[in-house]
């Protein structure tokens, strides 16, 4: 989630108006955990490149628990063309950070882009 140093109300509210989540899966090379977590958790490389846009509102980092070496990101945005239009923005960042990580995983998968439900 974006850092927040001793603000976690204001972090709840603008989580919880989050309109777009792009869900990540990754599995994680054995013994590369550690570095993973740090680049993809919060205060990590992607967090600090999302930060960079107003229509990023937090990342949450999940480790399965009967296969500790999958993860899932959840990245929460404001609206889908907020986040399309920062992904085109910094393609280049985005490769930069990627090429870097790729040693840390066997495979990783995009699961799926959703919209939040209005229930009325």
């Amino acid at each position: 989630m974006k850092s927040r140093i001793g603000d976690d109300s204001m972090e709840n509210q603008q989580l919880a108006e989050w309109m777009y989540l792009v869900i990540w899966e990754f599995q994680v090379r054995p013994g590369m955990e550690m570095t993973f977590e740090s680049i993809y958790g919060p205060g990590g490389a992607w967090v600090r490149l999302f930060e960079q846009s107003a229509d990023f509102l937090g990342t949450e980092l999940s480790r399965d628990e009967a296969s500790p070496s999958r993860y899932l990101t959840l990245d929460f945005w404001s609206s889908r063309e907020g986040y399309e239009q920062f992904q085109t923005q910094h393609a280049a960042e985005y490769k930069v950070i990627d090429a870097q990580c790729e040693q840390l995983t066997v495979s990783e998968r995009e699961i799926g882009r959703f919209n939040r439900a209005r229930i009325s």
